[in-house]
């Protein structure tokens, strides 16, 4: 019997045990989210963020630059939020408008604010096997393999996508679970193969349903990080033409010889924002002293 991975059920209970936490501690951790410009999407995500802080009983703050804002200015403002001793954590909404160097903001962020794990300090420590503030998306993934995957020392695990935010930020967190991996991109030479031996399955590579179920091999764990709209008929049929939501992997067919998979939606999304403020909450421990030695 094939687990389906709720991991909106999993992140509501690490929030709960956050909240619970938080207020055991007395303290209010401080986040602030940096939106520049008028993504829609990213409209939502930081809206989404900004209320589940504050139900948590955090600070929250969400700073909104328009798209002509400079990245010089941009940066001044992640200066002043490092130097906001309310706030215990930064995070700023990527993609960034063009013109603005992406690099250039995130790495002005002091590592001990930077929530995403996004710093060149952070990422630097995350593959050095060192304390670090570890990006949201890969922490859940990670947390939901401990939870759902059982003992994964000497497992064969392929990640499919080598990108900075997710590709390889999880393949490191799988190495330090003693797993063999496999980091796969675009280029691999015959992927279908490569998957087809691995014990776990991350993938995260942004193509609507590119991982099809005889890849998988029967009794795998699949985490499906992507989220992918495809359209399933016009508006003038009997559809809305705004499509469904689906994840990189096959859903269906996938699930049918796998141990565990992960839905989309409502498999790894909802870990991200529990992950970030998580993150808040450690970033904060470690700026007031609350962290035992």
């Amino acid at each position: 019997m094939t687990t389906i991975i709720d991991g909106k059920a999993f992140a509501a209970g690490l929030t709960t045990r956050l909240a619970a936490a938080i207020n055991d501690a007395g303290v209010v951790p401080g986040l602030a989210v940096v939106l520049v410009g008028d993504d829609p999407a990213s409209k939502v995500y930081v809206a989404n963020k900004e209320r589940t802080a504050k139900a948590l009983g955090f600070h929250s703050l969400a700073h909104r630059l328009p798209a002509s804002a400079s990245e010089a200015e941009v940066v001044a403002l992640v200066r002043a939020l490092n130097a906001d001793d309310a706030i215990d954590g930064i995070l700023v909404q990527l993609p960034l408008p063009k013109g603005i160097d992406a690099r250039r903001v995130i790495d002005a962020i002091d590592p001990a604010k930077d929530v995403d794990g996004l710093t060149a300090v952070n990422a630097g420590r995350l593959v050095l096997g060192e304390k670090s503030l570890v990006p949201c998306t890969p922490l859940g993934c990670s947390l939901l393999l401990d939870a759902f995957a059982g003992d994964m020392r000497g497992a064969a695990a392929v990640v499919i996508g080598r990108s900075n935010l997710v590709g390889k930020p999880v393949a490191q967190l799988l190495l330090q679970r003693d797993c063999t991996v496999t980091l796969a991109h675009s280029r691999t030479r015959d992927l279908p193969a490569v998957v087809r031996g691995a014990d776990i399955v991350i993938a995260a590579v942004g193509r609507a349903e590119m991982v099809q179920g005889d890849w998988i091999k029967p009794g795998a764990v699949v985490i499906d990080v992507g989220i992918n709209r495809i359209v399933t008929s016009a508006p003038e049929k009997a559809g809305d033409g705004k499509g469904r939501l689906v994840g990189d992997v096959a859903f269906a067919a996938a699930a049918a010889v796998a141990r565990a998979i992960t839905p989309v939606p409502g498999g790894v999304g909802p870990m991200t924002i529990a992950c970030l403020l998580q993150n808040t909450w450690q970033a904060c421990r470690a700026r007031r002293g609350l962290d035992p030695a």
